[in-house]
């Protein structure tokens, strides 16, 4: 990496100005974040507007995504964007010589994936996604824990969300580009592979359409199963919709032979919190139990709760991942087992969408 701006702010274009854009550009326009906005893209000018007004701008804005690369030249740009505009995006960022800071998943094809990953290796620029995950403190926790329990692994999570409103609208948008097992399936997908350290097998995945809304061959519920060359399987739920249960929407539940590991988040499972995105990485306290057994044939150890101490927000979490994606950058971070993550948990989750579509279970 050569000629990298060390002393002044990173200048980054901010493309999608929803939920995630949002977030993103508030950590972006902190004191001290080491980043300045040079512009906002967003195809509806009232989001833009809206989140102008907010951070008490004026940034430029752009309707646009290429013109506003063009005309701000940045040095990097945080892309929040439809899954489907991830891979024209970034692949144009690399061109102009920005690095890019992309939510997941990577691309809605594999192909595209690959083609991200292939451009920002030539043109030698720094890929960080948006896997949100990777800097909660309770999560790394989850999965330190779990790698306790021996082998092989059964791994339970779902995120199912009742939405309305807005948050339907932003689902419905969303399902014309990703089913919601691949768009949120990649995070706990990933972390199941964390979790196990072994080579995934096959994926079955089947869905459902719950709504006249959707189009034909869309679906707005999704399950998959996946299972791991050492035994270990999992599976992961997600639904989006004003039909969507609240009850057991926030499951996270690991099993292994020497015991169980669970996040307990009471606050974040109560009704009315499943569309909330702040309450989706949510833990509040981890549940430990041990399966050894006493003489007696009782349990030779109690049950633990184990507090979390640190719990970043969302707006925290996404605070982290920008400084996270800073110190790529300027430290010159290897990047390689990041994308590789990225690229296995969206491969799986695609295959379980394939597997939806064609009624069979598919080897990976």
């Amino acid at each position: 990496m050569t000629n990298e701006p060390i002393s002044r702010p990173l200048r980054v274009l901010v493309a999608g100005c929803g939920h995630m854009g949002a977030s993103h550009a508030r950590a972006y326009h902190r004191p001290g974040s080491g980043f300045e906005i040079v512009g906002l893209v967003s195809r509806g000018p009232e989001s833009r507007g809206r989140l102008n007004a907010e951070l008490g701008g004026p940034y430029p804005e752009f309707g646009e995504y290429h013109e506003g690369l063009e005309r701000t030249r940045p040095d990097a740009v945080c892309i929040s964007t439809y899954p489907d505009t991830h891979a024209e995006y970034a692949i144009a960022a690399f061109e102009r010589g920005a690095h890019v800071f992309l939510e997941k998943p990577v691309a809605d094809t594999l192909a595209d994936c690959e083609r991200v990953l292939e451009a920002a290796r030539r043109h030698r620029r720094k890929l960080v996604v948006g896997y949100i995950l990777h800097v909660h403190p309770a999560w790394e926790k989850f999965t330190e824990l779990a790698r306790t329990l021996g082998t092989p692994l059964v791994m339970r999570m779902n995120l199912n969300q009742q939405s309305s409103g807005a948050n339907w609208e932003t689902h419905k948008n969303l399902l014309r580009s990703a089913s919601p097992i691949v768009d949120c399936g990649v995070h706990y997908v990933d972390v199941m592979c964390r979790m196990t350290g072994s080579r995934p097998v096959s994926v079955t995945g089947v869905g459902a359409r719950l709504t006249g809304e959707i189009v034909p061959g869309q679906v707005n519920y999704g399950h998959l199963q996946v299972t791991f060359a050492d035994g270990s399987v999992g599976w992961y739920e997600a639904g989006w919709g004003p039909m969507m249960s609240e009850t057991a929407f926030f499951v996270k539940d690991v099993i292994g032979p020497k015991g169980s590991v669970s996040i307990v988040a009471t606050e974040a499972s109560k009704a009315g919190q499943s569309a909330d995105v702040s309450a989706h990485t949510q833990t509040q306290a981890l549940l430990v139990h041990h399966a050894e057994l006493a003489a007696d044939g009782t349990f030779a150890r109690p049950d633990e709760i184990i507090p979390i101490e640190d719990e970043p927000d969302h707006e925290e979490l996404c605070r982290r991942e920008q400084q996270f994606f800073l110190r790529a950058i300027r430290e010159d971070l290897d990047l390689s087992e990041h994308w590789q993550g990225a690229y296995d948990s969206l491969r799986i989750v695609l295959a379980a969408d394939q597997s939806r579509k064609e009624g069979r279970t598919i080897a990976l």
